[in-house]
């Protein structure tokens, strides 16, 4: 019998499922990096006194914005490989924190004054990623390989 005819997913699933919890690992190593950076950290790595004043200057429910966002997703992504729906929601948070995050960074703050343009590569990507992230499971769901 084929994986279809048994529910199971696909090798694809497993893949792409195993490539966004990976994904997710490395959204919250970046979290606690971040978290945990001084203003000699971000020196270090090259960043102007005016970018080191404006990263250091992240509000706290921001900051928190970005802690739901990277957790929801890793988690996520853990529910997804053990096939279960919750994942969806988990996903949905993520997305939430991730706009968030970026709402005080572009919107409220005005990062674009302090960065060149192509820092808006990563936020993009990860919104991208979350809307796959959601789309994907909510097929999964849908093919019946969540329960």
């Amino acid at each position: 019998m084929s994986d279809e005819l048994n529910n199971k997913p696909s090798t694809a699933y497993w893949i792409i499922a195993a490539l966004l919890l990976g994904w997710n690992a490395l959204g919250l190593y970046m979290y606690y990096g971040q978290s945990i950076a001084t203003a000699e950290t971000f020196a270090n790595a090259g960043y102007s006194p005016e970018q080191i004043a404006f990263v250091m200057a992240e509000p706290a429910w921001a900051h928190a914005a970005y802690a739901i966002a990277v957790n929801a997703g890793l988690l996520g992504a853990i529910l997804l490989l053990l096939r279960k729906v919750w994942a969806i929601p988990l996903f949905v948070l993520s997305l939430l924190g991730a706009l968030l995050q970026d709402l005080d960074a572009y919107v409220l703050r005005g990062a674009l004054d302090y960065f060149d343009a192509v820092w808006l590569s990563i936020p993009i990507a990860v919104l991208v990623i979350c809307l796959f992230e959601i789309w994907y499971a909510r097929a999964a769901k849908a093919k019946g390989w969540l329960s």
